[in-house]
């Protein structure tokens, strides 16, 4: 069957001018890019007064168990123009999961992927995408190993670095994970328990990726105080390793470091690319990010598992250690709560009945509401009383870096979009791509279309190696979005974010129309992105 959309204004993905021809689609791949439209076709779309666009590829979602367990998956995701999502980001995914190590896995991971069912049990990457591949994908889905789980299968969330046969297992679970198709790897140096891992351990670890060619996408040991030094670390980590490295959600954060740390580091990156390094970044378009309670507690606090932490904040010794150790300085790892005060920090989501009038307060709002003068202890008790599972919102960063990154030309965008359960999640989750077109390119001219398009398409299938993915252009596949961009509308804000987008005309999956007039019309269009 073939499909003609024509009389549209295309941004084809490459960045460069647009231009009017007529796209004719056959068998779910792009037949030709042509100004004739003499070929004949079963459906005729009639795109004028709008643009056609490659479908956007969002490669940082932490989407993981949505895509397997959720009936609506794909409805806010679709809502954005997006017809590709890839999980599995900041070493953090609900695999492998093995027995011992399971529920420690799914607890700590829950604030940014949700609840696990323990029926899940997935203990091998290709089974991951196996059993997505028995679901019903609206859009396409695909994933990166994560070393963090990864680490704590194998020796849970402890100190200690791995032993040699350990290192041996762990690499032969990536080699295993990406001949089954995964499409890089993915860091977390942030989080437990790759934050006790030494530059020599991460760069054989990872070192086995680079027969396969693909990236590894970080989340680096610090963004604010240490952000110089954490890109410097893994700029020399990944180049002594031989792999790609893709920074994620490449920021400066905390008041002090706004309008000159991230200069320091885009030199650093600058630098090499110039020298023949393969180094690209990623950004999503807030001054907010997410991310968990607990990765506030400084090292000094943390115990050999988040059981024992919980166990050790429960304690009046505990909470004054944490009193103690939250309010000064530590080497080597960014102090959230003194870069940019509690005022800052939101609660997003919790799992206590009784917790959930706090979520979208601040912290030292929620804290006084609870009968606290000191928000450290209100936040050792909400940490153990919540087991951990707690969700928050930093207003961490400025506007004038973010645009500084997003102009970039080697910058893609992406949502870090987490699925925590939550009543107040960051609008991210619900309005990034669309931000991008009304906020960046129409309101403030911060990007062109053109290069608002490509970070949003080519830039991230190049990335990834999503070959035939990412361009409006022949033997492409027919992953299309129509839409009027002053029609594009974005609703979700800190203070109400479970808003959808609005504004696309059409999106069509794999040559399918997936999408009309933001109504999800067929759910099996997509497919399960194996390299």
């Amino acid at each position: 069957m073939r499909t003609l959309i024509k009389n549209g204004l295309v941004y084809d993905g490459s960045g460069g001018t647009p231009f009017r021809k007529d796209v004719l689609i056959k068998d779910g791949f792009i037949e030709a890019v042509t100004e004739s439209t003499e070929a004949a076709a079963a459906e005729v779309i009639d795109a004028s007064g709008l643009v056609v666009t490659p479908g956007f590829i969002d490669t940082h979602r932490h989407c993981d168990i949505d895509a397997l367990y959720n009936p609506e998956f794909g409805r806010l995701e679709m809502a954005q123009g997006l017809t590709t999502v890839i999980g599995g980001n900041c070493g953090l995914a609900p695999i492998p999961a093995p027995k011992q190590y399971r529920r420690d896995i799914y607890d700590f991971i829950e604030p940014c992927l949700g609840i696990a069912p323990e029926e899940m049990a997935i203990e091998r990457f290709g089974d991951y995408l196996e059993e997505l591949g028995k679901r019903e994908l609206p859009l396409h889905v695909g994933s990166l190993l994560a070393t963090g789980t990864l680490k704590a299968a194998i020796r849970g969330y402890g100190k200690g670095p791995f032993t040699r046969q350990e290192m041996d297992q762990a690499k032969a679970y990536i080699r295993e994970g990406l001949e089954a198709g995964a499409a890089g790897l993915s860091m977390g140096i942030m989080y437990q328990p790759e934050c006790y891992s030494a530059r020599a351990e991460m760069q054989e670890l990872i070192s086995a990726a680079a027969p396969f060619g693909r990236p590894l996408s970080c989340h680096i040991r610090g963004e604010g105080d240490n952000l110089v030094s954490s890109v410097k670390e893994i700029i020399e980590v990944t180049k002594e390793a031989g792999v790609p490295l893709n920074i994620s959600h490449f920021k400066a954060t905390g008041v002090k470091n706004w309008g000159k740390e991230i200069y320091q580091a885009i030199e650093l990156i600058d630098a090499a690319r110039a020298a023949g390094q393969d180094v690209t970044v990623d950004f999503y378009p807030y001054c907010g990010g997410s991310t968990t309670l607990i990765s506030l507690l400084p090292p000094s606090v943390m115990e050999d598992s988040v059981e024992l932490t919980l166990k050790k904040l429960k304690t009046e010794s505990g909470k004054e250690e944490l009193r103690r150790e939250i309010y000064r300085e530590h080497t080597g790892w960014d102090n959230m709560v003194t870069a940019i005060g509690w005022e800052r920090i939101l609660l997003s989501s919790v799992t206590k009945e009784a917790n959930r009038r706090f979520t979208g307060k601040n912290f030292r709002e929620a804290a006084s509401q609870a009968g606290y003068e000191e928000p450290a202890d209100f936040c050792s008790d909400l940490l153990a009383e919540e087991q951990g599972k707690v969700g928050i919102i930093v207003l961490s960063m400025s506007q004038e870096d973010v645009d500084t990154v997003a102009r970039l030309p080697y910058s893609m965008v992406i949502s870090d979009s987490l699925y925590g359960v939550s009543d107040c999640p960051h609008p991210r989750l619900y309005g990034s791509f669309p931000k991008i077109i009304r906020e960046y390119v129409r309101e403030r001219g911060v990007l062109t279309m053109e290069e608002a398009v490509k970070k949003m398409t080519l830039l991230p299938a190049k990335r990834l190696s999503l070959d035939g993915r990412g361009m409006i252009k022949e033997g492409y596949h027919a992953d299309i979005n129509v839409f009027d961009p002053a029609k594009v509308r974005v609703y979700a804000v800190y203070e109400n974010p479970k808003q959808l987008c609005s504004g696309f005309q059409m999106i069509m999956v794999d040559g399918t129309v997936a999408v009309s007039d933001d109504r999800i019309l067929k759910r099996n269009c997509g497919s399960v992105i194996k390299l």
